[in-house]
């Protein structure tokens, strides 16, 4: 078969952005880095497209080899190709997302590559351009978080307004009124009140609720007026 031998062959990547929330705080898994440049510095879980490779199928593969993870929700962000952004070779990455309620993974979660939790807004310094890919996900997150119940994939199946009210809280970085959320979620009509209570937070406990899908998809524009910023 004839090459294209008048052009310049490149390296493709992926890279793998895993949000978590654990109840109260929105998160991030990353690893350390294992070879030279910037061996041992923070990164997100990445590596390269096989031959024989989609970039789908490479991002799984390295999810579940780095982490443990594999079912998880997975989007794709974006290509990163600005020519130096490596600096060992020209390399273009193929960047996804995912979204994880952590207590649900915690058992499934490896620490082979010593990946590691943190605070989004409170991570260390990443190699290369992975800063920027995760500010990038974050405004990916909140946009489609007006179309789509992405958001509910970071909660257990069942849980409670103030732990829904936290979520968007952290996602949007802003801080709501809790009676004004409480009464305008309520009225957009996707949320089926369960007859249980979670009691471990407070004495009076606090009603479990979950979603109506079929609901959300017909009035998900009612999010707009609960997080007015989410478009940005």
């Amino acid at each position: 078969m004839k090459e294209y031998d008048d052009q310049k062959h490149y390296l493709v990547a992926v890279d793998c952005i895993v949000f978590g929330f654990d109840g109260e705080e929105l998160k991030i898994l990353l690893v350390q880095r294992g070879f030279e440049p910037e061996i041992n510095k923070w990164s997100l879980m990445g590596g390269f497209v096989g031959p024989d490779e989609t970039p789908d199928v490479a991002a799984i593969r390295v999810l579940k080899d780095l982490t443990g993870l594999e079912g998880v929700y997975f989007d794709q962000l974006q290509i990163y190709g600005e020519p130096k952004r490596d600096p060992i070779e020209r390399t273009l990455s193929v960047v996804y997302f995912a979204l994880i309620d952590i207590n649900k993974y915690k058992q499934q979660l490896n620490t082979d590559y010593h990946a590691e939790w943190f605070v989004i807004n409170e991570r260390p310094k990443l190699i290369f351009d992975h800063n920027e890919m995760v500010e990038d996900a974050k405004k990916k997150l909140r946009q489609k978080a007006i179309l789509y119940p992405i958001l509910f994939e970071l909660l257990p199946k069942k849980f409670t307004l103030p732990q829904l009210q936290n979520l968007f809280e952290k996602v949007n970085d802003i801080k709501v009124d809790n009676r004004n959320f409480t009464r305008k979620i309520i009225a957009t009509g996707f949320m089926i009140k369960l007859n249980e209570k979670d009691k471990l937070n407070s004495k009076k406990g606090a009603f479990y609720y979950k979603l109506d899908k079929k609901r959300y998809s017909t009035n998900f524009q009612a999010l707009v007026n609960i997080v007015p910023n989410s478009r940005n």
